[in-house]
Order: C-alpha cells, then structure tokens, then sequence
C-alpha cells in the first residue's frame, strides 16, 4: 500500500503531475478553487490525463490552497490533510530552526513542516517510520532549498552521536484519534532523556511540570493566536519560562519579582496575548508596562493611560461596573453599541445566549468583558 501511495506521489511530482497541476492552474484563471470548479476542471482534465492522477492533483490543490495560511511555498509542496493541520507554521518552524545549532537529527519529521525551515544550508537527517512521510518530507524540504538525508526508521533505533542538537515532534495522535493530554509516541520520558541537546514539541496546553529542573518551556504565538509550547534541553534552555511573540520575535521572560498591585480599573485595559498567560509572566508583563491587576486571579491588566505592548492588545474603558446582566442590554443602548466581541474570563455565562438577548441596534462595535475584579463579577465596555 505505501508502495502504490508513493507511486502516486512520484507521479504527481514528474512531468505528467508539472502538466495536471499547470493545467488546473490555466483552467482556474484567477478563480477561487471551488467543489463546482473541481468538478468542471476533473471532467474536462480526464479527456487527456489518467483519472487518478487527475483525482490526486485535484485533491492535492485543495490541500494547497488551504496550507497557504501556513506555507509561503505551499503551491510547491505535496501535503496530506493531517500532515499539514499538525505542521506548525512556516514562521514557527523558521524561529525554532534558529534555535538550533550545527547538525541537526529532526525526530519523527511528519511531512516536513519543521524540515523545511531545518534543512536549509545545514546537515540534517530526517527521520520517520512512515514511508510516505518520509517521502513527503525530502519533497518538501527541497522545494525550500534542503537537501536532508532521509532515514525509514523508529525513531528510538537512531544513534545520534555526532549530532549537535535535536529536535522531535512526538505523535499526539493515534489511529484512534487525540491521544490523552500528556500522552505522546514517543513518550515524553523518551524525549528528555535523550544524549544531546534537544528541543521537543508540545500541545500549547502543555503542564509546566513536564519540564524537569533546568529545562525552558516556550510558548508561541503568531500574533494573538497561540500556537504550540516547545520544550528546551539544558543545553539550549535560557530561562525556565518564556513567551515568544512573532513575526516580531518578540519575547518575555516569566522571572520573580515584586507583587503586583490588585485595584480597580482605570481608563484602559490589557488583554495579554495568550502565550504571556500560558507562560505565567502576567505579573512580569505589569512590571514592564507599569500597570496594575484588576484580580488577584484574572489575566488582566489596567492602566489610566494608553499602553502599546507587542505582549497585549489595549482596550480602553467606556464603561465598568459590577456585572448586571438585567440592564446591559440598556447600558449598551445608551452607550451606541450596535455589536460586540464578549471575553469571557473568570466569571460563568452562556456567551452565544447573552449575544441573542441583546439586540442591539447602535453604530458603534464594542468588545464586552466578563469578568472579576477584586473576585466581584465585573462587566467592561471597551473600544
């Protein structure tokens, strides 16, 4: 069976493949890849090319089109719809490479997400014991100027002396779908226990106690959307916790320090970005910002003049009370509110039923936040 996959792949990548995919991209004209222009392009393709291979360069165009949000060069590339949900981000995968030196093992490479940003102008061996991974990974690691050897493998039977560093993407996945939170193959005992420096992969979710004493844990997001948490051995580790913000690369380090003050809110609110919160440096982001808590509890942070922070987006304040949810279908009336974002944070409600209770009619949209103050419900209107 990964015999005939391959197959398929080679052929898509030859020069019958070059001609179906320049043929889908004349007969698409600009147009947007849609069921009815698949359907219209298969018919007309089968008249001068192999039904399968039109089929294949059909579905893979689909997989393109949508891993362009991930891949510059996803036009290029060969892809599988897990393979690429499961990729992390060009960007990501440009900011770990650079966070490893020398000769690089990349563990359990999947279809190349990460490959693609290691390979390049380095030694790198890529190992999968999936065949058709395996494949994908060279294919894809060459469209962005690699050149990776190649090992079929478990992982767990490679001898990586002479290697610099490591880096592994344990499975979280199984054939029966997502494995438990913590569960991984190889597991991550495994992983932190391997000879040479190592950078592991993990769900955003990840426990901070999974990291043992000495290690770093990295959280990253790609502007306010959080991304994936890496795991950095001793020998590549800076700090204990750390977020990390791109494309700006920006980041911040959770360290000890003076408590924060708790008060009420003032003109302006931040909502910091979700990968300060997973790496517990709210506190941190208050001391940089010179700002103070709203709760003891509660990820946000005020302050009575404007802050620009790449580490949190700035709300200000039109109004803030305790939560009454009874007049706040009124309370927006008054304030020209005609619709709003909720943020929902420390305090229960149905937020899709509050939406269709409000009925709101103003010309302004405003973001609504749920929330606690001093461990008091707490509503703000925000701009």
């Amino acid at each position: 069976m990964d015999t005939d996959a391959i197959a398929r792949l080679e052929a898509l990548a030859g020069p019958q493949g070059e001609a179906v995919f320049a043929a889908i991209t004349a007969g698409l004209d600009g147009a947007p890849y849609t069921d009815a222009a698949a359907l219209r392009l298969g018919t007309a393709l089968r008249r001068t090319f192999p039904a399968e291979l039109v089929a294949e360069a059909l579905t893979q165009t689909a997989l393109r089109g949508r891993a362009a949000t991930k891949f510059d060069r996803a036009g290029e590339m060969l892809l599988t719809r897990a393979g690429w949900e499961q990729a992390s981000p060009e960007i990501v995968a440009r900011h770990t490479a650079a966070r490893l030196p020398g000769r690089v093992a990349d563990l359990c490479c999947g279809i190349g997400g990460d490959l693609l940003a290691l390979a390049p102008g380095r030694e790198v061996l890529a190992v999968d014991r999936d065949p058709v991974h395996l494949w994908l990974a060279e294919h894809n690691a060459r469209a962005y100027g690699g050149a990776p050897s190649m090992l079929l493998a478990d992982v767990r039977d490679v001898d990586l002396r002479g290697f610099d560093a490591v880096f592994v993407d344990p499975a979280r996945r199984s054939g029966g779908g997502r494995m438990r939170t913590g569960e991984s193959e190889p597991p991550l005992q495994w992983c932190v226990g391997l000879p040479v420096p190592v950078g592991i992969k993990a769900a955003p979710g990840v426990d901070h106690a999974v990291a043992p004493p000495g290690w770093e844990l990295e959280f990253v997001a790609v502007e306010r959307e959080l991304k994936e948490a890496v795991l950095w051995s001793p020998g590549l580790a800076g700090v204990r916790a750390r977020a990390t913000i791109l494309p700006g690369g920006d980041s911040l380090v959770a360290t000890p320090g003076e408590p924060v003050e708790v008060r009420d809110p003032g003109r302006f609110l931040l909502d910091p970005n979700p990968a300060v919160t997973r790496a517990g440096a709210v506190e941190d982001l208050a001391r940089l910002t010179r700002t103070w808590k709203i709760d003891e509890r509660i990820a946000f942070l005020s302050a009575d003049t404007r802050v620009t922070t790449p580490f949190a987006r700035t709300l200000e304040v039109i109004d803030s009370g305790p939560w009454d949810q009874k007049r706040l279908p009124r309370k927006l009336r008054d304030l020209d509110i005609g619709a709003v974002d909720i943020r929902r944070r420390g305090l229960a409600g149905d937020v899709d039923a509050l939406h269709r209770t409000l009925k709101l009619q103003g010309s302004r949209r405003a973001t609504l936040v749920m929330t606690r103050v001093r461990d008091k419900p707490w509503g703000l209107v925000c701009l």
